[in-house]
């Protein structure tokens, strides 16, 4: 197949160059203390842009992952989600397209495009199928991140271009006793030789049956506690590695989770990422990251969900004579239904352009995160009754939409965590 991303490279380097001096070129946060409150200020000229404008780069993008999402993975999502399994032509679309390298520079062989980009390829593969999506999303907006903001040269050189051409990756922080308390991980990392020997074991990993690649968080001195935590990089093939289990999940079912076993797991000395023992803050920082990218899913879940249903109501399904979206309390459901879509989707792209602009973007992702997950839970279950029985059977995409929706609210930080970020950033705030 034809790869069309790369093929407009030519013109979206030109692009890149331009849109990163354009539309929010001169958006420079300044940062001052007024009575321990953390106020933001901004320049004068700063361009007064649509929240939802685009560049003409991240239109670009959009169309390109619009049409292949509607070619390419819409024909193969019921039977996805019934095997369980993604489909391999699938995985190598998005690499063809350079979709797994939307930030990678395209010195390592990714598109080099920005991180507001990769947030518009989030949302659009998920109007189509959220558990293509969220393998799009961890594998740019932690995995590559991770590797281009703590990598070694040599790291990046070895793993960068890899990872935007052919290989998955995997983010493997989560264990079996350390779900939303990250940080209580048991998996142990003990020093030998020129490396270190990793045992123990991580759950829930995305991504796990079809990556290559796996930043595995483990404790280098359990005496620190969280200090001690230390980021390794490891490949599938590596000896004592092992994928133990793969869950049957409610939703995203294409998208495998699974249970991963370290067994005298060897990780040479170069392959740390970043520095020993600081492998909680690289987590910390990545994590605020990717809950964007969950909110851009969770927008696009939404979005497919309401489209799909709507066309239904306005299109086919008749009632006592007419169509059912003609009627007046269906009608203002469906109103009601989109403004929260894109009251979710505001909050997604301001906390996507707030990072961008380099200012602190915390309480912005964890809010974006948290009601993106909550709308899209809500306007998919509402879009299964709009359907009827059509929206309740496994012939169409509605229920599927609302079982992949339930994921939103448990990983990347529960709904309760995404709270307890926000209550605590307003009480410092607002305590004298």
């Amino acid at each position: 197949m034809a790869s069309s991303l790369r093929a407009l490279r030519p013109a979206l380097s030109t692009l890149s160059r331009a849109s990163r001096t354009t539309a929010l070129r001169q958006f420079s946060p300044a940062v001052t203390l007024n009575a321990g409150r953390q106020i933001r200020t901004f320049t004068d000229d700063v361009h007064n842009t649509p929240v939802f404008h685009l560049t003409e780069e991240e239109n670009m993008l959009k169309e390109v992952v619009s049409k292949f999402s509607n070619d390419v993975i819409l024909p193969k999502v019921r039977d996805m989600d019934e095997a369980e399994t993604l489909d391999k032509s699938v995985l190598e679309g998005l690499f063809e397209q350079g979709l797994m390298g939307i930030e990678i520079e395209e010195e390592y062989g990714g598109s080099g495009m920005s991180f507001t980009a990769a947030i518009v390829a989030i949302e659009e593969l998920a109007r189509i199928d959220p558990s293509v999506s969220v393998l799009c999303d961890v594998h740019n907006t932690l995995v590559a991140q991770a590797f281009r903001k703590w990598g070694s040269k040599a790291l990046k050189e070895k793993y960068l271009p890899r990872l935007a051409t052919e290989s998955c990756g995997s983010f493997c922080l989560s264990e079996p006793a350390s779900g939303s308390d990250a940080f209580a991980l048991q998996t142990k990392a003990v020093k030998k030789g020129d490396g270190y020997v990793l045992n123990g074991s991580k759950m829930w990993i995305t991504n796990a049956m079809e990556s290559e690649i796996f930043i595995i968080f483990a404790n280098i001195n359990p005496d620190a506690g969280y200090k001690g935590i230390t980021a390794f990089v490891a490949e599938k093939n590596f000896p004592g590695f092992s994928i133990a289990k793969k869950e049957k999940k409610l939703g995203i079912r294409a998208s495998s989770t699974c249970v991963l076993n370290f067994d005298d797991l060897y990780i040479p000395k170069e392959n740390i990422l970043g520095e020993e023992g600081q492998g909680y803050k690289y987590a910390i920082g990545i994590l605020n990251e990717g809950r964007i990218g969950i909110g851009a899913q969770m927008t696009g879940l939404a979005l497919g969900a309401w489209e799909n249903a709507v066309k239904y109501c306005w299109n086919d399904r008749k009632q006592f004579g007419k169509l059912i979206g003609e009627n007046q309390g269906l009608r203002f459901q469906i109103a009601q239904a989109r403004l929260e879509i894109e009251a979710a989707r505001a909050l997604v792209y301001n906390a996507a352009r707030t990072k961008a602009a380099g200012a602190n973007f915390v309480m912005e992702a964890a809010m974006a995160k948290l009601y993106a997950s909550q709308v899209a839970g809500k306007v998919s279950g509402q879009a299964v009754e709009w359907m009827g029985g059509m929206g309740f059977v496994r012939e169409g995409l509605a229920e599927k939409f609302w079982r992949d929706s339930k994921i939103g609210a448990i990983y990347e930080g529960t709904s309760n965590i995404q709270l307890e970020t926000i209550s605590k950033i307003l009480q410092k705030q607002y305590t004298n």
